[in-house]
């Protein structure tokens, strides 16, 4: 009995231990085919389909989805990681400082992947490492750059990944920065495409992205003059794809992710960003063409109080639902919804609370009194004041009438009295 009890105590103990484990990430599930959501909002502009598995089109200003098929499904995201590595390295160090390469990098020195052969103990700036790592894709560069920034590969991916949740990433795992193939190194269509929004507010971000040549002269360790050009179609001047107006962007190829791209396109004072992933060669490129014909020809950036919002065409922001999210003391943020519930952009209004002006009591005024400045009972004391002034004076006058008679009474009798003498 004691060697049953035993044996339920180890099960139930290994079972413990099974549910406190943490819960792996979903598998990213390639191959899935997914509609275009946005098709089913009711009146907005209907969207081309995409050969890329999951896509979207978002603007980088509001946040507002313009287009979305499979945003958040997980994908991999090859060398478009890179872009994240790109924002962590600029907020963190600066363009002049020198960077050694250690063994570190050769770790990525594949045959098969981007990579400009840099040699042990080789010195760039960093400002040569992030162009050769966006425009060459080396993921020896970035693999160094990450060493260099975080002090080690695994402490730079940590601050990549607080990096993606800090801008709204919900669904991004890297372990590495440069994008080669790992299971657990995840992220989604829309999590690029915050990625790219949070980077175009950086200048330095937009400089590198935007370039499309970059020349790194002899080194410490190589006599050899290199130059780079950029894979990404969209932006080569030269190329059949290029796009005007576009500000650059990353693209990305395994055999696991397919072909991956982010980019990112500035007309008429709108900002768009298109994202595919997983098509093959040259489908991406056309992807995100037809996503920004899409966008510019459909959609209108519209100011609102302390904001912008992104609606169809041919609509006004009267026919908006805004939906009040924060309050302060002197102000408020509303949020936009097209059709009631599709967020299309957010503003801030200034509230302002009124000081009620001070008010004076209410005085009945009768035809008998007359009320003026003076204090209360004025008036009456006034008449009392008269009053009093009239009876002084009529005593007054009355003693002195008395005063006159007594004296006339006493003149007389004086004068009779020396008659009276007289007389004897």
């Amino acid at each position: 009995m004691k060697q049953i009890y035993r044996a339920l105590a180890a099960m139930l103990g290994i079972l413990l231990l099974i549910s406190g484990s943490p819960v792996q990430a979903a598998q990213v599930n390639n191959g899935t085919v997914y509609p275009v959501s946005t098709n089913e909002v009711a009146g907005w502009p209907q969207g081309p389909d995409t050969y890329a598995e999951t896509a979207i089109l978002m603007d980088a200003d509001t946040g507002t989805v313009l287009y979305n098929k499979g945003m958040d499904e997980l994908r991999y995201p090859a060398s478009t990681t890179k872009l994240l590595t790109l924002l962590v390295a600029l907020e963190n160090s600066s363009l002049d400082e020198q960077v050694t390469f250690t063994e570190t990098c050769l770790a990525d020195q594949t045959p098969d992947s981007g990579n400009i052969g840099m040699q042990v103990g080789e010195v760039l700036t960093m400002e040569q490492c992030l162009l050769a790592m966006i425009i060459q894709s080396a993921n020896d560069v970035a693999t160094q750059v990450a060493e260099h920034v975080g002090g080690s590969v695994e402490a730079f991916c940590e601050m990549m990944n607080q990096k993606a949740a800090e801008i709204g990433c919900t669904n991004t795992h890297f372990v590495n920065a440069s994008g080669m193939p790992n299971e657990d190194h995840y992220t989604t269509a829309h999590d690029l495409a915050r990625i790219m929004q949070a980077g175009l507010k950086n200048q330095d971000f937009r400089n590198i992205i935007g370039t499309e040549s970059c020349t790194i002269g002899p080194t410490n360790m190589n006599a050899e003059t290199r130059t780079y050009s950029t894979h990404h179609a969209l932006l080569a001047s030269t190329a059949q794809e290029h796009y005007d107006g576009c500000l650059g962007g990353k693209t990305g190829n395994t055999i696991a992710s397919g072909n991956t791209i982010v980019t990112a396109v500035e007309q008429n004072g709108m900002t768009l960003i298109a994202v595919a992933m997983r098509a093959e060669a040259g489908q991406v490129a056309y992807d995100s063409i037809q996503l920004f014909d899409y966008g510019f020809g459909n959609f209108q950036k519209v100011e609102v109080p302390g904001g912008n919002v992104v609606i169809p065409n041919g609509n006004t922001v009267d026919q908006l639902t805004t939906v009040e999210t924060a309050a302060q003391d002197t102000s408020m943020t509303l949020d936009y919804y097209y059709n009631e519930n599709y967020y299309v952009g957010s503003g801030v209004e200034e509230t302002v609370t009124e000081t009620p002006e001070p008010t004076q009591e209410a005085v009945t005024v009768t035809p008998e009194e007359t009320v003026t400045p003076e204090a209360d009972g004025s008036q009456e004391t006034q008449e009392t004041d008269d009053g009093v002034f009239r009876i002084a004076a009529l005593v007054l006058v009355v003693l002195i009438v008395l005063a006159l008679i007594v004296t006339v009474v006493s003149a007389v009798r004086k004068k009779n009295r020396r008659k009276k003498k007289r007389k004897n």
